[in-house]
């Protein structure tokens, strides 16, 4: 892909024909000013995407959200809450200028539309190559990092077969499975999500490959520049692996694997879970063998997987554009309590079982703004939690 300068590489995401016609309660960033300002959200203490994008519908703009950030806090019993500073923001924004990255925001016509739809999508991410493959038919390809030589070969197979249909395969840049499955679909578009920073190389002997995605593929990271991967990082981005693709691969893991962390993801947003089995005997087949019992989709070869892929859902799917993110509930016509008041009712009703907010909106009989007002200072406090496909459950 041809490469422009790196000023251009970062500002060419907030051109104003590229934001969508709508975009429901909020619009991506249309300058260099919104952008950092998107950033210093976002890499605000206790601010989740989730939280952002409660923030974001309820005050219009990054720049108003961060001027209440304060005395939200403060409501809710956080002294001296300092949001992110505006030299953070702009160190990172420029260690993306210097990288050569895309920074591209949630409802840009760049953004992949089925990240879009899942609970928590990523309000940025930082992008490095080709971009036009974020919003292709991806499928997922996720498993052990000791694989068998049996496992490596079947993967390869998969790669390309569904590389051949027209499908670009996204996986976690991880050594075993997601290293064959990127080398394997370099020639037809592969997506290699990181934990860490976009320009980070983890683990070092993938040196070879990364320079192979950056220059055929794409890197993508929700992550700041710079950030070395710690162990939390990785079942964040095992999300972002499942809402990139209409469904899930695993042709080998074993019972403990992160794989079936992305497994549970992909379910939670309604993707096909696929998996290959295994000898009984065998360790490492016993996580395929244990979701297939649990109900995922049998698979042997590509065919298998386009075949559970059907036109119908792939049609569905890459007609919805990016800025279609969830809404919130409808508003209720009940009126409306004290915001102590909702946060304990919340909290009565939240237990250790995740439940999700549309749920407890009903239940409750409460307007939509005052309950996701309520739970973004919840949130903001560490008493509740949020899961991957947006249910909550009480934190502790």
């Amino acid at each position: 892909m041809a490469r422009d300068d790196a000023p251009q590489h970062v500002l060419s995401s907030f051109a104003q024909e590229d934001a969508p016609p709508e975009c429901p309660g909020f619009l991506p960033p249309a300058s260099e000013a919104d952008a950092l300002d998107w950033l210093r959200l976002i890499r605000s203490p206790r601010i989740g995407p989730v939280t952002f994008l409660k923030l974001l519908r309820e005050y219009k703009t990054a720049r108003a959200a961060l001027e209440a950030l304060p005395s939200r806090a403060g409501e809710v019993g956080l002294r001296d809450y300092e949001p992110a500073t505006a030299a953070v923001a702009q160190e990172e924004y420029e260690a993306g200028k210097k990288a050569g990255a895309h920074l591209i925001a949630l409802g840009s016509r760049r953004y992949s539309s089925l990240l879009a739809q899942i609970g928590d999508p990523p309000p940025l991410l930082w992008c490095l190559g080709n971009l036009d493959l974020l919003n292709k038919s991806c499928v997922s390809i996720a498993g052990a990092r000791n694989a068998s030589a049996l496992g490596m070969r079947l993967t390869r197979a998969l790669a390309k077969g569904l590389g051949a249909e027209g499908a670009v395969v996204v996986s976690g840049m991880a050594r075993g499975i997601d290293k064959v499955a990127h080398e394997a679909a370099l020639n037809t578009g592969s997506i290699g999500v990181l934990a860490g920073g976009v320009d980070v190389i983890y683990p070092q002997e993938n040196r070879e490959i990364y320079g192979q995605m950056r220059n055929a593929g794409l890197l993508v990271s929700e992550n700041p520049l710079g950030l070395q991967p710690q162990a939390r990082h990785f079942p964040r981005r095992n999300r972002i692996i499942a809402g990139l693709s209409l469904g899930l691969v695993i042709p080998e893991a074993a019972t403990k694997s992160g794989s079936l962390i992305t497994a549970r993801d992909a379910v939670a947003e309604g993707r096909e879970v696929m998996a290959v089995p295994g000898h009984p005997f065998d360790a490492r087949a016993a996580g395929c063998n244990q979701l297939l019992r649990d109900g995922a989709t049998l698979v042997r070869n590509a065919r298998d997987v386009l075949e559970a892929l059907n036109p119908i859902t792939i049609s569905k799917t890459q007609d919805t554009p990016a800025s279609q993110t969830a809404e919130p509930p409808p508003q209720s016509t009940v009126g409306t309590p004290p915001a102590d008041q909702v946060r304990a009712r919340l909290l009565a009703h939240i237990g250790a079982s995740p439940v999700p907010e549309d749920q407890l909106i009903r239940e409750l009989g409460l307007p939509a703004a005052s309950v996701t007002s309520a739970l973004v200072e919840l949130e903001m406090t560490g008493r509740i939690i949020r899961h991957p496909g947006g249910a909550l459950s009480r934190a502790g």
